[in-house]
């Protein structure tokens, strides 16, 4: 399978989800505004999100996508399904029980992620009811990310990539019709968690069935696969838990800021992650599998060019990405958020959130193409110990930062904790003699940085022209945006293509 294929289909179906995810949090904006309702919900989604992040897509996928790759090369197909029913079974169980303690230990759960919401009985009772709503969504989605891991391993990468979209259309479709049939009108974004969880889940099922993966959990304490999995997840999910547990304490710091801090950081958080997601997410997706055969297979010289090639890729889209966001922060907070209850002081708030943001960009992406290295040959020790420094640093930077740049220097000290990990992550690879990179790379980042250049001057000297950015409906904005958009693509990409670069020389195939 050509991986620059799988790529593309991959971002593109995650930028679908991410325009969609844009559109929900418009509605959001424009319908709660940002205040005691949307801090509320910010914090409910946020906890079941990052476990998540922890259970699912983080240190179950860290340990389960290698050790099932070397089953599938290496075992055969019978002894791989019942590896998975090994495994979804006891999955399964973990995350009901902590689904369980969840709801009913909601009200401290509040109380310690968000301590500032204590002093206002209103903000805190909301967001206690929202999170005992929210939560059993750990559930259905960690198990909605085993069905896609099994699917990523057999090279499936586009119904994964396409299940978020469900969720989405779930919370605008409860926004617009059932929103004002909920008291407070913020639960329905509660139920429609739940019902796009199950949604995600069931739209995988068919799938597995079609690769022979569709097994029914099973529960064995005894098999050598489970075992393995337990003994990789542990280091796994304190590595992962290391990373959100930042999160939480900059949710923390920004609970005692003003009303709105918490919701001003969310909405920087979710433009920065449209990259992220479409080009950081997309390329750890499609390399986690190929860089775990590549090792089971014991081809080493291949590991090394894969790595190299999803670096060069990174650099590539992600630094044009981080500029514009820096450059386009105001465009893009009042053209898709001043609207409604959203007001031209939280748009601006926004922005010096988002311009932080930006400055971590690439470190972010860089972390899920560079830990995906070492996850392949099941050593997760390490990047542990460097997401524990970095959490570290990036704690002390949060209480140099927030006294003079408040909510936006909890967002800086994010992106510079973000740099910091994958400088260390690239530096062990580099000492373990795991990755070389290949010939020509001084002259490829100047090509980029020339390109980044002509770009970045084009964009100033149009936003020059433009006439104040709250003035015209959304629709204006929007088509104003887009055509600065399409300016930065253009003066990009045009430069890069008069410089030699040609889409073909990245392509690459997978091992099947």
């Amino acid at each position: 399978m050509n991986l620059l294929k799988s790529l593309a289909a991959v971002s593109s179906l995650t930028m679908l989800s991410r325009v969609l995810g844009f559109v929900r949090d418009t509605l959001i904006a424009r319908i709660f505004g940002a205040g005691v309702a949307s801090d509320a919900w910010v914090v409910a989604f946020k906890l079941p999100n990052l476990l998540r992040r922890i259970f699912a897509e983080g240190a179950f996928s860290q340990a389960f996508v290698p050790i099932l790759a070397e089953y599938k090369t290496q075992q055969g197909e019978e002894a791989t399904r019942t590896f998975v029913a090994y495994v979804s079974g006891l999955l399964t169980l973990v995350l009901a029980l902590v689904t369980l303690l969840g709801i009913l230990a909601a009200p401290w759960i509040v109380w310690v992620s968000a301590p500032g919401f204590a002093d206002e009985a209103e903000r805190f009772s909301l967001t206690t009811d929202l999170l005992r709503l929210t939560f059993p969504y750990i559930l259905l989605i960690s198990l909605s990310s085993l069905a896609g891991a099994v699917l990523n391993t057999w090279n499936r990468f586009s119904v994964p990539a396409f299940v978020p979209t469900l969720l989405n259309l779930s919370m605008i479709g409860f926004m617009l019709f059932l929103a004002p049939y909920f008291d407070p009108p913020i639960e329905a974004l509660g139920w429609a968690v739940l019902v796009g969880g199950l949604l995600q889940l069931l739209y995988q099922l068919p799938h597995l069935k079609r690769i022979g993966m569709l097994v029914l959990p099973r529960l064995s304490f005894r098999d050598t696969g489970v075992w393995r999995v337990l003994k990789q997840m542990g280091p796994a999910i304190f590595g992962v838990s290391v990373s959100q547990i930042s999160l939480i304490i900059n949710t923390i710091f920004a609970s005692f800021l003003v009303a709105g801090s918490v919701s001003w950081m969310y909405y920087a958080d979710r433009l920065m992650e449209l990259p992220s997601g479409v080009l950081g997410v997309a390329l750890g997706t499609i390399l986690l599998p190929a860089l775990s055969k590549t090792y089971a297979g014991a081809n080493r010289e291949e590991y090394s060019r894969l790595l190299d090639w999803g670096l060069r890729l990174c650099f590539l889209l992600v630094l044009p990405c981080a500029l514009a966001l820096a450059v386009l922060a105001e465009p893009l907070t009042v053209s898709l958020f001043q609207y409604g209850k959203f007001t031209g002081h939280d748009a601006g708030m926004t922005q010096q959130a988002l311009i932080a943001y930006s400055v971590g960009l690439l470190g972010i992406i860089l972390v899920k193409i560079l830990a995906p290295g070492f996850y392949a040959q099941q050593n997760i020790k390490t990047p542990v110990r460097i997401a524990i420094f970095t959490l570290v640093i990036t704690q002390l930077l949060n209480l140099a930062l927030i006294k003079p740049l408040a909510h936006a220097g909890l967002a800086l000290a994010i992106s510079l904790g973000a740099c910091l990990n994958a400088g260390l992550l690239y530096w062990f690879l580099r000492r373990g003699g795991l990755f070389r990179p290949q010939p020509g790379w001084p002259l490829f980042l100047g090509k980029l940085l020339l390109a980044v250049a002509v770009m970045t001057a084009a964009l100033l000297l149009a936003l020059h022209f433009m006439p104040p950015w709250a003035e015209g409906n959304m629709l204006v904005r929007l088509l104003r945006l887009g055509g600065l958009v399409a300016l930065g693509v253009l003066a990009y990409f045009g430069v890069l293509l008069l410089l030699g670069f040609r889409l073909r020389d990245f392509a690459r195939r997978s091992v099947s």
